[in-house]
């Protein structure tokens, strides 16, 4: 079922407003607390299927940190959003090693959605192959390897959410490719938007669009299709 418009606002504006008290010194919003520490609860299993892919999650933090495609705080924002949003048609543009699509995922078992995640390098591919088996969610995931400019233009809509982490002087391009398969009330995220300055332009001048900046983990755009 997917959530009404004004709930996903609501949700939107909670992130941004948990985002900018994590920014504040010590003794800001009522009572002290230690600068850079983190409002983010570690994530609980409520089943063992979730238990699993929060297994396969650590996992890839112990062993491939330098492979990790977004930060924890994003990650459970990313399945907060898909989650709310009812999410069942998500596209992916930069698989890296699966460690954002295993967020996805957490969403994807309760909203029965399926993942389409794009990636060109393939030993990146090849891995994150391995950890969607690994968590018992490779059912729900196509992994396309090869250059995504072209492939997303093959891809079917409606989609629900999209999310861009890939080459930042290609947001835009994948921006307008994907933005027409996008349904009204469908959402919009793009990673280290501080690094495409022409993405920002584009999702904070169209009046279809609204989008708010998450900025605790790694730069979060959150965008909603409007009409």
């Amino acid at each position: 079922m997917r959530a009404p418009y004004s709930q996903i606002i609501v949700l939107l504006s909670g992130l941004s407003l948990a985002a900018m008290i994590a920014a504040q010194p010590p003794g800001r919003f009522g009572g002290p607390r230690m600068r850079g520490q983190s409002l983010t609860s570690q994530p609980l299993a409520r089943n063992e299927a979730e238990k699993r892919i929060l297994a396969t999650l650590q996992s890839i933090v112990d062993n491939h940190k330098t492979y990790l495609s977004v930060p924890m705080e994003d990650g459970i924002a990313l399945r907060l959003l898909a989650e709310t949003a009812g999410a069942k048609n998500v596209a992916e543009v930069g698989t890296s090693t699966g460690y954002s699509g295993l967020w996805l995922c957490l969403a994807l078992r309760s909203t029965g959605g399926h993942l389409t995640t794009f990636e060109i390098d393939h030993e990146r591919a090849a891995m994150a192959t391995g950890h969607f088996k690994e968590a018992g969610v490779d059912n729900l995931v196509t992994i396309v390897e090869g250059d995504a400019h072209a492939n997303v233009a093959k891809l079917k809509g409606p989609l629900d959410l999209v999310f861009i982490d890939a080459d930042k002087d290609g947001y835009l391009d994948y921006l307008t490719k994907l933005l027409p398969l996008v349904r009204p009330g469908g959402l919009i995220l793009a990673h280290n938007i501080e690094m495409a300055s022409d993405y920002v332009k584009a999702v904070t001048s169209n009046p279809g669009l609204e989008t708010i900046f998450y900025m605790q983990g790694g730069g979060l755009g959150v965008t909603v299709k409007k009409h």
